[in-house]
């Protein structure tokens, strides 16, 4: 195989891979193996660079751009009419059936609406950023806001950057078709928490926070924030595809992510789908703010045309926002795990959105400023994106009185600062301060850090007001008598925390990056850092230039790290823990024997000798695959004891069963 065929080869491998990733959600690949490929190919490029062409996976980030260019779409975007409440959305559609039947001349419209309803498309209405995305021959070529509709803003590098957007699709097609560009609500947590540690200010919602993400004149700035795509129209020329929901259904064949159309037989059942929907939505990962009904057929929207505003053939229906007044009694201030001093509204407690709500956070007290918020004010507080409570906005009562600031950590009583070029204060009392010393150690048991279960506040407090936790090391000492000693702690509940503070001492070693508070990383530059560190001694080394280089990790971050691995203090605890016998496994570190690469294991029921981590960690140290399900590409189901339903679908599929001893003997001989 000469170099461009292996180039070529890899470009289709990696963008299949991004597609059953990023669009289907069903992964194939490994972390690792997925990013294996990635650099083979970047070498490969930057060895030729003659065959580099602008579809290429490594191409997905461009230079930076002084402004944004104005291009007029080749396709008016057209605004949506709006339906508030269900009678106006019935009126809707009684127009589309009077436009629908024969006119004076007799001539017969595509439906004879006397008869039957008219189908219709339901899908719902992301609250994003809308683009429009033209491709040439299946390669994306150009992406454009939607700016007023007629101009919009050449923004088709930073677009490039979103790996939901297909750089090359299944199909050489000519079309262009318009999505949304959403920030997924745990991405928009992320990024308003990073914000804050960084003492900048926070976006109000999940839209805000993805349109002024796909709009950085810096595509690194894009691609360093977790941004995606629903497509929900497309522009195409295939005479076979007669309705909406084909359209989609196409789109999604070429490779395209798409929300899920339901198709209503009339008006009736798309308001009891839409009413289904306004209780489902709350759980979603993505901020929605209402429906889009469309008439299905393409036919008859061309029929029923356009005003000079919007599709007659389509309608948007908008949920009622949920927002509730509340008495706002007081403002507290929260100190986190970083020192940052975090004011929170004290509500009269109020129902909103299925929940009982007492606090609101305020983020910061520039905040408060701006909503010009005091004590006794009456509050209009709603969820933003859904989850987290927020006052947005307030009344003066008579018992209205201004918010002081505080010169003093609550907790501790340290002077809290500000810090140059950031809008938060802190406390610098980091190595004595409750509040800060709790919410580290908050932070280190939770799930995606050490995953110690138990720890639940009550404890970590106790601990902490007894003087027998003082930092994360500690807890790797303490005894079964420690745990006796605190408050409704009884024998059971004393061997179950301590059993789960030795079970922990097993972990990843990007779990425990993640864990020890290294002020910016999270979970995902954690796992940045694994992927190029093998060993917390190799880190320990690295320069910060080395840190820097790595995609996803800034100048502050990898300052930041730099210097925790090089202060004494947290060196001397870094080390207490680790002779408590911490084992820092790193699934990254490839083992040179590989003898069950290619082949791919399912794991169910409790094994014995490992927990599901470790086996599964050993099966991808010899390069095995380690999915979820199972499948008729599924090599063996290693079966515990107490196997689930993944054990019934291996038997019904033929796919051969191995015993824990079975397991055992494979990977240990």
């Amino acid at each position: 195989m000469d170099v461009q065929e292996e180039i070529q080869k890899l470009r289709k491998e990696i963008e299949l891979n991004s597609y059953l990733y990023y669009v289907l959600d069903e992964p194939k690949l490994e972390d690792y193996e997925y990013d294996e490929l990635f650099r083979r190919l970047e070498r490969l490029e930057n060895e030729h660079p003659e065959l580099i062409t602008p579809d290429s996976p490594t191409q997905r980030v461009g230079g930076i751009s002084e402004k944004f260019v104005q291009v007029q779409h080749k396709n008016r975007l057209y605004s949506l009419d709006n339906s508030n409440n269900p009678d106006e959305l019935k009126k809707w559609y009684e127009r589309v059936l009077k436009e629908a039947t024969p006119d004076n001349s007799g001539q017969m419209s595509l439906f004879e609406t006397s008869k039957k309803d008219i189908p219709l498309a339901v899908e719902l209405k992301i609250d994003g950023l809308a683009i429009a995305l033209t491709y040439k021959k299946g390669v994306f070529v150009q992406g454009l806001t939607r700016g007023d509709g007629v101009i919009g803003e050449d923004i088709t590098n930073n677009l490039k950057t979103i790996k939901s957007i297909p750089l090359k699709l299944f199909e050489p097609v000519d079309l262009e078709v318009r999505g949304e560009i959403y920030m997924p609500i745990s991405s928009f947590e992320k990024l308003n928490q990073k914000q804050i540690e960084l003492g900048q200010k926070t976006f109000a919602n999940p839209r805000n926070a993805a349109s002024g993400t796909v709009r950085q004149l810096d595509p690194k700035i894009t691609a360093q924030r977790d941004l995606s795509i629903f497509v929900y129209f497309g522009l195409l020329n295939n005479p076979e595809i007669k309705t909406h929901s084909q359209t989609m259904e196409y789109l999604k064949k070429l490779g395209f992510r798409t929300n899920k159309v339901y198709k209503a037989s009339g008006i009736e059942e798309a308001i009891k789908y839409i009413n289904e929907l306004d209780e489902k939505r709350k759980h979603l990962n993505y901020a929605t703010d209402g429906v889009v009904v469309k008439v299905d057929s393409l036919e008859l929207q061309n029929e029923l045309g356009f005003t000079s505003h919007h599709p007659k053939w389509a309608t948007a229906y908008k949920f009622p926002p949920e927002a509730v007044w509340s008495r706002l009694k007081n403002i507290s201030v929260q100190i986190g795990r970083t020192g940052m001093a975090v004011p929170v509204a004290e509500l009269e407690p109020v129902n909103l959105a299925g929940s009982v709500v007492s606090r609101a956070s305020l983020y910061n007290f520039d905040e408060i400023k701006r909503l010009d918020i005091e004590i006794n004010d009456r509050a209009l507080v709603k969820k933003a994106a859904e989850i987290i409570p927020k006052v947005i906005r307030t009344e003066k009562t008579n018992e209205s009185t201004p918010f002081v600031m505080p010169k003093n950590c609550p907790f501790c009583g340290e002077k809290l600062i500000e810090v140059e070029g950031e809008v938060a204060i802190y406390c610098p009392n980091n190595k004595s301060c409750p509040a800060q010393i709790k919410g580290k150690i908050e932070y280190f048991v939770s799930k995606y850090a050490m995953d110690i279960e138990g720890f639940g506040e009550s404890i970590i407090d106790q601990l902490v007001t007894l003087g027998k936790v003082k930092n994360y090391s500690d807890l790797y000492y303490l005894t079964f008598d420690d745990f006796m000693e605190l408050d409704l702690v009884k024998e059971k509940s004393a061997t179950n925390l301590y059993n789960a503070i030795s079970q922990s001492k097993n972990t990843k070693l990007s779990k425990f990056l993640n864990a020890i508070g290294i002020r910016l990383v999270g979970k995902e530059s954690a796992d940045i850092l694994a992927k190029r560190f093998k060993t917390i001694d190799e880190l320990k080394e690295a320069s910060i230039e080395e840190i820097n280089s790595l995609e996803g990790i800034g100048e502050k971050m990898a300052k930041n790290i730099y210097d925790y691995f090089h202060n004494e203090e947290n060196l001397l605890i870094l080390d207490r823990a680790l002779k408590a016998g911490i084992i820092l496994e790193n699934p990254y570190t490839i083992s040179e024997n590989l003898k069950l690469k290619g082949q791919s294991f399912v794991i169910t029921g409790t094994l014995e000798k490992y927990s599901r981590d470790e086996a599964q960690n050993i099966l991808k140290s010899l390069g095995a695959k380690t999915p979820n399900s199972v499948s008729k590409n599924t090599t063996y189901v290693i079966a515990g004891s107490n196997p689930g339903s993944k054990f019934d679908k291996a038997k019904e599929l033929n796919v051969p069963i191995l015993s824990e001893e079975e397991f055992i003997n494979l990977v240990e001989n």
